[in-house]
């Protein structure tokens, strides 16, 4: 057998050992990479609901909530039953993935206003290591977007986060590493700073949910991060009354 023809079968033999070597549990996370490496913003997710959704009616009050988990499992139109309210948060996504596709999945949809809620991710580190400034300036960034097309803009504070829960197996769930209090504090902070300045409006969830510890409400959540059902009622007047605000400002 020449060499070339050894090389061949020894590497043919390599790849079968390990593919053979690979679970199935394996299998499927790397399939999952592959997928989110291939779409890394998730411009997918919502391609198809945004080439069917109609340009705003005549006089209708469009608005966008962009964010991640927290916005994706709220039900908008059971908690705004009959408002014109988008959703467009994605699961697990950070602030420079929000900014890629902020372009299709607001601006595109004509919207009065974006309500934003964004951050807690890129503390936890979900697509890499992120500082505080970096997060605002991505939020500064889709802000500016927004202003430069007549969207108003309303900066949702990051929620507080508590290390009050347990899993399955009665393990204590510790959020508080990944997301540091002072950090949520301080990017909170700059979102109300900038929002003043700039007239835009600035939504409060963190003062209405946090406890006396600087923890979310044990009563809120069943994991420390996610509100629950309690918690998004809680939540609803609140957007409604800073989407109301954002509404009676003129556009800049």
């Amino acid at each position: 057998m020449c060499a070339a023809a050894m090389a061949h079968a020894q590497n043919a033999t390599a790849g079968t050992a390990t593919t053979s070597s690979i679970t199935a549990d394996q299998l499927v996370r790397l399939e999952r990479a592959e997928t989110k490496l291939k779409d890394w913003p998730n411009l997918g997710r919502y391609r198809e609901a945004n080439s069917k959704l109609a340009p705003p009616a005549k006089g209708e009050r469009r608005v966008v909530f962009m964010g991640d988990s927290i916005t994706d499992s709220w039900k908008l139109n059971e908690y705004f039953a009959g408002k014109p309210y988008i959703n467009r948060g994605i699961s697990g996504q950070t602030t420079p993935q929000m900014l890629i596709r902020f372009r299709p999945d607001v601006i595109a949809l004509q919207p009065k206003v974006v309500v934003i809620l964004a951050g807690t991710n890129d503390l936890a580190g979900n697509t890499g290591p992120m500082s505080v400034e970096s997060i605002e300036d991505n939020l500064r960034s889709m802000a500016e977007l927004a202003m430069a097309n007549g969207i108003r803009v309303v900066f949702a504070s990051v929620l507080p986060i508590s290390d009050h829960n347990k899993n399955r197996d009665g393990v204590a769930i510790i959020r508080s590493t990944l997301r540091p209090p002072d950090k949520i504090l301080a990017l909170n902070q700059w979102m109300k700073k900038y929002a003043e300045e700039n007239k835009q409006g600035y939504l409060d969830y963190y003062s209405a949910v946090v406890d006396d510890k600087g923890f979310l409400r044990e009563d809120l959540s069943a994991d420390g991060l996610h509100p629950n059902a309690k918690g998004y009622e809680l939540m609803k007047p609140l957007a409604q009354q800073a989407i109301d605000a954002a509404l009676k400002r003129k556009v800049k």
